[in-house]
């Protein structure tokens, strides 16, 4: 019988193993954190006999963020290195220059060579040892001595700077030099510097520094479309590289630095003057005294006369050396002949216009440098400019995309609503605040017109009309107006596109508004006609004007030429306005005046100007009405002179009379197209092609196209 006050349970044993379990975490737990803490214990009596105090414990709390700061350096360092890296991950050097190409003008006469003019043949032991120290006592005397930087030499040259004689100091070393000729391009950034930094620790690792030496002799830009000493001794002094004395050994060294400046066949005594600087350098550096060089002093060097190649078209021949490269393609021929389209007498005057408008004025606005590109209206290019001195910088500013065009955007967006929306110049249109998000772009005078029309909204370039027009049309079609029109490098497609944010070639730009001044037919700029061999074979000729492609509808371009026209005569184009010339343009300012553009056409040329600074620091107020429209007028006048000059499509304004001498009485009268053979080619829009919407628009009073009275007014909403 079971006991009621007991009952007798079997006890689980899971329960126990749970018991047990917890029992020996505590106990491990317990046991742990009290050896973890006799451990600590000892530790710190370890470490107690390290202790200091005072000055020394200042040292140590010094020494250790020194190491935290140099670890997070070292991290920083290496992300930095990363991309120098890249250059040499295919073990492959820039190119060297393997054409020989000859460069003839539109008329036939050569104007200046490319490719080899680079000679690597000579060894370093046959390299004359008074040049090579001469080399080294201009351009890094420690050269044997530092690990690819020159530190006392950067210092050095930061002092001279700072004394006013940068003209004379370079801070980079040898080593650094060819790290950008090798690897990097002429480019000035901050990146580049950071690659050329590392790519110089590169070289010293991985080259001798004999080696180093041997490809810097024979990579340096030495002028004259010359790479290297031994092309540049037979250039200046006709001789081989062994066979060239103590003077001639100095003026080459003293090319390093700026060729365009101390270039002998530019200028003979600033390269004397240079030379007699190499050989102070070489008595300083303790290479040869002073007695050793006096010779060289008394008889400085007599280079070859070369003044035929001084006005030499560089920039326009690098980047049609580049298109020869393209289009030759992998050809077993290393020599060729190229025609191209360059005309001299426009290409010496776009010099002088950039030239001299921006020595006048250049200071005053804060600018230092300028490009510009002349085309006719099927896109051969008649002028480059693509730098104020091409000795001083070799970097091509008229056909690198890099640059903002502002208001010189706009016709771009003008266009895109003519073709998509019912619109046409008289159509009204707000100007008025407006905001996309909170994004508020303004007008230039903060100011707003209210309604008005397009012509007006464009010839005053204001600002909210395109962007109110580019919410209506899209951002996307837009853009895709600016690639067909001629605009090749992409940009991103963001809220304030039709203010000009994108990334644009001078190049790209008259290409793009050529379109506007040949009746809407594609106009990519080009600069090669013929290219043979030296046997003269034909490798490849060009036929602009053969299957041309329609980019715009007629009546958009004449919607286009009138609002453009309005620009000049009546607008912020004012001051590009020339006298008898029919003619249609835009300017251009981008926001903290980092950039100043004026493009525009007749119906005989287009050209595009910028201004800017190569650091892309802001200028003093410098807008695309001012120096860029100056300059475009004062080439522009020069381009029509004792030409027939051309109605310019879409707009009734009366050219002037083409006036020429007759060949049997010498009176002047007035030339027709048959009596004036000096037409510029391919630049006027023949009447006989026209159809008759096209004939009927340039000889009839035709709506839409009233012209204002002809001045010069300030510019009131150029775009920032």
């Amino acid at each position: 019988m079971q006991d009621p006050f007991y009952t007798k349970q079997k006890r689980s044993k899971g329960k126990n193993r749970f018991l047990e379990a917890d029992a020996w975490l505590d106990s491990f737990l317990y046991d742990g954190m009290r050896s973890s803490g006799r451990i600590y214990t000892k530790i710190q009596d370890f470490f107690s006999l390290f202790s200091v105090r005072g000055f020394f414990r200042m040292l140590v709390e010094i020494s250790s963020d020194a190491l935290s700061f140099g670890a997070m350096g070292a991290v920083v360092m290496t992300a930095l290195a990363l991309s120098a890296m890249d250059a040499t991950a295919t073990g492959e050097f820039n190119r060297a220059e393997d054409y020989s190409v000859t460069f003839l003008d539109r008329y036939g006469d050569e104007i200046g060579r490319r490719g080899i003019r680079s000679d690597n043949s000579a060894e370093l032991s046959e390299i004359p040892d008074f040049l090579i120290k001469a080399t080294l006592a201009t351009e890094d005397r420690r050269f044997y001595e530092h690990f690819g930087i020159d530190v006392w030499g950067t210092a050095r040259a930061l002092a001279s700077n700072a004394e006013g004689d940068s003209g004379l100091q370079g801070g980079s070393s040898v080593t650094q030099q060819l790290a950008k000729l090798l690897f990097l391009s002429n480019e000035r950034t901050l990146e580049r510097k950071i690659k050329e930094l590392f790519l110089a620790f590169w070289l010293e690792t991985n080259y001798t520094k004999d080696e180093i030496l041997k490809l810097y002799l024979d990579r340096a830009y030495m002028g004259g479309g010359n790479f290297g000493v031994v092309a540049a001794a037979e250039y200046y002094f006709g001789k081989q590289i062994q066979d060239i004395n103590l003077a001639e050994a100095a003026m080459l060294a003293g090319l390093y630095k700026a060729p365009g400046r101390w270039a002998p066949h530019i200028d003979i005594a600033a390269a004397r003057g240079r030379a007699n600087v190499v050989l102070s350098n070489m008595v300083n550096a303790g290479y040869l005294t002073e007695g050793q060089v006096t010779a060289a002093r008394r008889r400085p060097a007599e280079p070859v006369d070369r003044s035929d190649e001084i006005n030499s078209p560089n920039y326009f021949l690098d980047w049609a050396f580049l298109e020869t490269k393209r289009i030759v393609g992998d050809s077993p021929e290393v020599g060729f002949v190229v025609r191209t389209t360059i005309d001299p007498g426009l290409q010496e005057h776009a010099e002088d216009a950039v030239v001299s408008v921006l020595r006048e004025q250049g200071a005053a606005y804060n600018v230092s440098q300028a490009a510009m590109v002349a085309m006719d209206l099927n896109g051969a290019v008649r002028a480059m400019v693509g730098g104020v001195d091409y000795g001083q910088s070799q970097f091509n500013r008229a056909t690198a995309p890099n640059r903002q065009p502002g208001s010189a955007f706009k016709p771009f967006v003008y266009a895109t609503a003519f073709e998509l929306l019912d619109l046409t110049p008289r159509s009204s249109i707000s100007d008025a605040p407006i905001c996309i998000g909170n994004w508020c772009p303004q007008n230039y005078g903060r100011s707003y017109a209210g309604s008005t029309t397009i012509r007006t909204a464009m010839a005053s370039s204001y600002n909210t009309v395109p962007v109110r027009l580019s919410i209506e049309t899209g951002r996307q079609p837009i853009a895709d107006m600016a690639h067909r029109l001629g605009i090749r490098n992409d940009f991103p497609v963001t809220r304030s596109l039709a203010l000009g944010v994108a990334s644009v070639s001078a190049l790209d730009m008259a290409s793009s508004y050529a379109v506007f001044a040949n009746g809407g037919y594609r106009a990519t700029g080009f600069g090669i006609t013929r290219i043979t061999t030296l046997r003269g074979e034909v490798v490849y000729e060009a036929e602009p004007d053969q299957n041309r492609e329609r980019l715009l509808d007629e009546q958009v371009v004449l919607s286009m030429n009138d609002i453009l026209h309005a620009v000049n005569y009546g607008g912020t184009g004012g001051r590009a306005v020339i006298e008898g010339v029919p003619t249609a343009g835009k300017t251009g300012t981008t926001s903290s005046y980092r950039d100043a553009w004026y493009v525009g056409f007749s119906g005989n040329y287009v050209a595009s100007v910028w201004y800017g600074n190569d650091n892309y620091t802001a200028m003093n107020n410098l807008t695309g009405g001012t120096l860029p429209a100056m300059t475009w007028q004062k080439f522009m006048t020069y381009a029509h002179t004792n030409i027939e000059v051309a109605p310019l499509f879409g707009v009734e304004m009366e050219p002037r009379p083409f006036i020429i001498a007759d060949a049997e009485t010498g009176d002047e009268v007035e030339g027709t197209p048959e009596r004036a053979p000096s037409l510029t080619q391919g630049a006027a829009i023949k009447l006989l092609d026209l159809s008759d919407r096209m004939r009927q628009a340039l000889t009839a009073n035709g709506a839409g196209n009233e012209v204002a009275q002809v001045g010069a007014p300030v510019a009131t909403n150029e775009s920032l």
